[in-house]
């Protein structure tokens, strides 16, 4: 692994996505306005607006650099993946896109785009921005129940225009275990990759899905998301991995950590070292492994089954050779 430092965003590479009205509000918060742009319970103003909307795009747009000057083959920012900001306004705790800004900027150098969405909520800002397009396709599989933010992400929401067939969307209810997490995404990968044929990947893994996640709602370990991150960098194409969701801290982390210890083929300690300055927040157990969770899994397999069989049906509209 190498560390690289964050290179300048300006306010005005913002605007490659976001309106010019929404990036003045941000320059100048008026709380007048606030409602206006999204801002209120879950994307409050908070000091220093600016500065940390262009920080954490900067993680990002960095990394995309990176792959444009093929300087690396895989490109890690844990502190990007703000997967829902919208063009003009902020939502689900996302004051900036980043996911979309790197992607714009990745296509200075990649044709196509496979943007993947490990986030247990719909990646919907993403999708949103590159729905009308053929040359980005979105992958998200996600939890999707009434009254779930964002109640978007349904199996049917497959584009418009040039773009129909190229966002494909998998609704999971509550409960998904790490097996069932692995059968869902073993299936489609592939399937997604043969039909759509990408230049680069973007994923973001947000860990909001992990066991013992307040906002989150499946059973999942580290492993499973790690598993997913490793079968996307073993295709061999360049990967920008972003962070995203997480709402467990200590798991969040947790989960970074596998994921990054498997890309660079190093074992994870069983217990959290008794020197790190966080000890104290990784109890009872202080280990780094994250159990299972108790939650009733709602998916019977006949519903995945039905369910994955409408998406390998959508993807043959985009590859008459799927079987």
């Amino acid at each position: 692994m190498r560390m690289f430092g964050l290179r300048t965003v300006s306010l005005e590479d913002l605007l490659v996505f976001h309106a010019k009205d929404y990036v003045n509000f941000i320059a100048n918060p008026q709380q007048d306005l606030e409602q206006e742009f999204g801002f209120g319970y879950d994307c409050p103003l908070i000091e220093d607006l600016e500065c940390f909307v262009k920080t954490l795009a900067a993680g990002s747009l960095t990394a995309a650099d990176l792959l444009v000057e093929r300087r690396v083959r895989v490109a890690i920012n844990w502190s990007g993946g703000w997967h829902h900001a919208k063009r003009d306004a902020a939502a689900g705790f996302c004051y900036v896109n980043d996911v979309v800004l790197a992607i714009h900027r990745l296509q200075a150098a990649f044709k196509r785009v496979m943007y993947v969405d490990l986030d247990v909520h719909h990646g919907d800002g993403v999708e949103d921005a590159f729905s009308s397009t053929d040359k980005v396709m979105t992958l998200s599989i996600h939890k999707m129940e009434p009254g779930f933010f964002p109640g978007t992400g349904a199996c049917a929401d497959t584009g418009f225009g040039k773009g129909k067939f190229y966002s494909v969307n998998v609704p999971l209810q509550e409960g998904v275990d790490d097996d069932m997490f692995k059968d869902v995404f073993n299936s489609l990968l592939p399937l997604a990759i043969q039909a759509f044929k990408p230049d680069v990947f973007v994923v973001q893994c947000g860990a909001d899905g992990l066991a013992g996640d307040p906002l989150g709602g499946f059973n999942l370990t580290p492993k499973s998301l790690a598993q997913a991150v490793v079968k996307v960098v073993d295709v061999g194409l360049p990967v920008l991995l972003l962070g995203g969701g997480g709402y467990n801290i200590a798991n969040s982390v947790r989960c970074w950590l596998q994921v990054t210890a498997d890309l660079v083929g190093s074992t994870v300690p069983e217990d959290i070292p008794d020197e790190d300055p966080f000890f104290l927040q990784y109890g009872p157990d202080f280990v780094t492994q994250v159990s299972p969770g108790p939650i009733k899994n709602s998916n019977s397999p006949e519903y995945v089954a039905a369910l994955l069989k409408n998406i390998k049906d959508n993807l043959k509209n985009l590859d008459l050779t799927i079987v």
